[in-house]
């Protein structure tokens, strides 16, 4: 049997807790999309409660393998019809609270998948 170091050049998230995620040395408070070869941008939403169909379009333009969506301190789904534009093009999205997602994401990245995260850091 072969054995295959984890990818060590895949962004990951070093450290999270209450409102804040690591992602190397940098502490961040604030909604992010964060993508295992690199990508990180903002998400403008504090809270799940912000989310628009316009947040899960914007996530289909990445054409990721795999989103993994963070929807706060607590595992909350959005409406079925805002995610088509991930169906249409056949992307995956799992749901689940954000410390949860950060975990996922964590080990989905060190195999080497095309993962992002989509992640709601709520500050209060």
């Amino acid at each position: 049997m072969k054995f295959q170091p984890d990818r060590a050049s895949a962004q990951s998230i070093t450290g999270y807790g209450p409102g804040w995620i690591g992602v190397g040395a940098e502490k961040i408070s604030s909604s992010l999309v964060l993508g295992a070869q690199g990508l990180r941008m903002p998400w403008p939403c504090a809270r799940f409660e912000d989310l628009t169909p316009a947040h899960f379009v914007q996530l289909a333009a990445l054409e990721a393998e795999l989103f993994i969506f963070g929807s706060g301190t607590r595992n909350r789904f959005p409406p079925p019809a805002w995610l088509q534009p991930l169906m249409a093009r056949r992307i995956g999205i799992e749901t689940m609270d954000t410390q949860a997602a950060c975990r996922t994401y964590n080990i989905l990245a060190g195999e080497g998948r095309n993962v992002v995260a989509a992640l709601i850091l709520e500050t209060s």
